[in-house]
């Protein structure tokens, strides 16, 4: 049974030189969560171990947030970023 995918964002940035997306979140994402990545050329799935708002470690984003999320792949703006 395929793994169900739930929307959890959108990439608005990726710093090439520290692999850190900037993901618009629309859902709620904790760490410790799985993610995956799709977009064009992307697709990927990892945990999600640290993230930042506003320079600030986090445990879990909320709707509306902006975040800082380390990701082990390139991504590229308008990216999804999927809860499985």
């Amino acid at each position: 049974m395929a793994e169900e995918l739930v929307k959890i964002g959108d990439v608005s940035h990726y710093y090439t030189n520290i692999e850190v997306a900037v993901v618009e979140i629309t859902d709620t994402l904790k760490v410790g969560d799985k993610i995956t990545v799709k977009g064009a050329t992307t697709e990927f799935t990892q945990l999600v171990k640290s993230m930042q708002i506003e320079h600030e470690e986090v445990k879990e984003a909320h709707k509306g947030d902006s975040i800082g999320l380390q990701v082990k792949d390139r991504v590229r703006k308008g990216d999804l970023v999927y809860r499985t």
